[in-house]
């Protein structure tokens, strides 16, 4: 055990976090030259497609030093602030972690964010100077501010460059030196930690642990603890580039076992495997329960096709364990799930995966989040759906979710930015100069106003230089209505929306507009409108194809015409009683897309 490192790699988005880790499986041999390609852990299309981690992966490198061999259990994690749950996870199965700062761009708010979560874990920082081959790199300003905020002494911090390989070895013998081995009994009885779980559709479901004490070996009866059931353990190993099966793994190992688990169900992050021949007394303080951030409905486009859905949605939260979702029905869509997301880029991903894995074309509602409502009879409600709230006589007041978010970027932006969030209510809090020219801005916001596209237009005003993170801090009251968007005088749930009181009138306005460019024109005139209970605040009107029934008539009395006219106009008003719209997929899509 003394020669094994858990270790994993954190940075903000984009600071070259897969880049180090290609570079560190070439140097181990771990992977062979002529197999390796650029971001060889991300085995997603959608992630090579993006360039970005979605997922965190985890793999077993040797290291030699001297006449030692050193097993490097290295996970690589994502950068984005929508999976830093995947951050957490692979934080509580390591001893150490890598810090990379990109040395032109300096220290970004989620490099901030996921060392404070590193430090909370008591882990080993290694800080890491990456990029230096870039020629707008400047690493004597960079290594000053990574000082600032670790503490470290200036010699601790190593240069590197993940596009040459620079400096990388000096890493893995650093990793080696710094960070200790893991601790626990090799005796004692089997305590194993389940971070990470993929569904094959020949094997079952595989199961990633990291042991912390006893042996698992192949053949042994084990029990998953949180959910009481038992298997035999048919395969056990540790993660190459592909899965390598061993007679046995013990304390300290990361691994995978392969029990023949068909239901997605029956394994959860954070449980604890033991053996029932020597069963541990207690459980492994797993991670903390997820907490989703947005919510939106996920309907398919087809209602016969909803367990097909729900199979899917099992599926892919065995490999993104932060997704939640339970069964809910609309009256517009049918039958569907009310999903909880991380933010927009997890929805957005999910989206994308559920078509392109499991080729499902499915219908998203708006996003929202999850507000506290308490009524007139003293009753408080948890409202995840606009149309869970109840009527506007019944309410005496709302609270909604409220964030600290802080941005980091260049001083030119700082007006532009503060113009945003005052546009999104949010109130400042801080304003701290990191350097001469990088300021830190904090703000107090509520979180349905980053949902839709804060991120988005953030980076449009920066110029891409200000980067983005946020946490929660409880629920503040606010004047908050139900804006209800009527289709000829039916209510279309889909696209109900909480929102602020003084935003109503704009959004509801816009809404329509919107609405009126993608709805197709029917026989008949579509009234198109927004309320606010009983309230018309908005409307726009489609109007009707129409014949022109007059055409025939060349002169003459126009009481003639007049009656054509009103025979056509009865017909209307009769189609327009039966008549249904359809609201098609592109109109639901497009209303998250209002400002762009």
């Amino acid at each position: 055990m003394k020669n094994i490192r858990n270790f994993c790699i954190i940075a903000h988005i984009d600071h070259g976090k897969s880049t180090l880790a290609d570079r560190m499986l070439q140097i181990t041999k771990t992977i062979e030259d002529r197999k390796m390609v650029a971001q060889a852990l991300d085995d997603m299309d959608l992630e090579r497609e993006k360039g970005i981690t979605i997922k965190a992966h985890a793999i077993q490198m040797l290291h030699k030093i001297g006449n030692e061999q050193f097993v490097l259990n290295l996970i690589d994690t994502p950068g984005h602030v929508d999976f830093s749950y995947e951050v957490s996870r692979a934080i509580a199965s390591c001893e150490g972690a890598i810090l990379i700062v990109d040395a032109s761009q300096g220290i970004q708010a989620q490099t901030i964010s996921n060392l404070y979560l590193a430090l909370e874990n008591d882990l080993t920082i290694i800080p890491i100077l990456n990029k230096i081959d870039l020629p707008n790199a400047d690493p004597e300003l960079v290594k000053d501010q990574i000082v600032d905020l670790i503490g470290c002494e200036r010699d601790e911090i190593l240069a590197a460059s993940g596009k040459t390989g620079e400096g990388v070895l000096e890493i893995l013998d650093a990793i080696c030196a710094r960070i200790p081995g893991p601790v626990g009994t090799v005796d004692a009885p089997l305590q194993a930690m389940v971070f990470d779980s993929v569904f094959n559709s020949f094997r079952g479901i595989i199961a990633y642990f990291r042991i912390k004490n006893g042996v698992l070996r192949k053949g042994d009866k084990v029990k998953f603890m949180s959910t009481g059931k038992e298997y035999y353990a048919d395969e056990v190993g540790v993660l190459g580039m592909d899965l390598k099966p061993r007679d046995f793994v013990a304390a300290g190992d990361v691994g995978y076992i392969i029990s023949g688990i068909k239901t997605a169900t029956e394994v959860k992050v954070g449980d604890t495997i033991t053996t029932l021949a020597n069963p541990s007394p207690e459980a492994l303080q797993g991670f903390e329960d997820v907490k989703p951030m947005v919510f939106a409905g996920i309907y398919p486009v087809d209602t016969d096709e909803y367990e097909e859905l729900r199979a899917s949605m099992e599926k892919l939260q065995l490999n993104d364990a932060s997704l939640v979702f339970e069964p809910e029905s609309s009256a517009a869509l049918g039958f569907g799930f009310r999903c909880g997301f991380l933010g927009m880029l997890h929805m957005e991903i999910i989206q994308e995966r559920l078509e392109r894995e499991f080729n499902m074309t499915v219908i998203t509602t708006v996003p929202n989040v999850s507000y506290i409502c308490y009524t007139t009879k003293g009753e408080k409600l948890e409202i995840n759906n606009p149309s869970e709230l109840p009527e506007q006589n019944l309410i005496d007041y709302v609270e909604e979710p409220f964030i600290k978010a802080q941005i980091i970027t260049k001083t030119e932006y700082i007006g532009a930015i503060m113009t945003l969030c005052i546009e999104k209510r949010g109130m400042l809090q801080n304003q701290l100069y990191l350097t001469t020219d990088r300021i830190e801005l904090t703000f107090e916001m509520p979180l349905a106003e980053i949902v839709f596209d804060f991120y988005d237009r953030l980076k449009t005003i920066s110029k891409g230089y200000a980067s983005f993170d946020y946490f929660r801090i409880g629920y503040q009251q606010s004047l908050l209505v139900k804006l209800d968007i009527l289709l000829n005088g039916d209510q279309v749930d889909a696209l109900s929306a909480l929102i602020h009181k003084d935003h109503a009138y704009e959004l509801g306005k816009k809404i329509c507009m919107k609405l009126r460019e993608l709805i197709p024109r029917q026989q008949f005139l579509i009234a198109l409108q927004a309320a606010i209970g009983a309230k018309i605040i908005a409307r726009e009107t489609i109007n009707a194809l129409r014949k022109d029934v007059t055409a025939k008539c060349y002169g003459g009395d126009i009481s003639r015409k007049r009656k054509l006219l009103e025979k056509q106009k009865e017909g209307k008003k009769r189609m327009r009683q039966v008549g249904s719209v359809e609201v098609p997929q592109a109109a639901f899509l497009a209303v998250l897309k209002l400002n762009s």
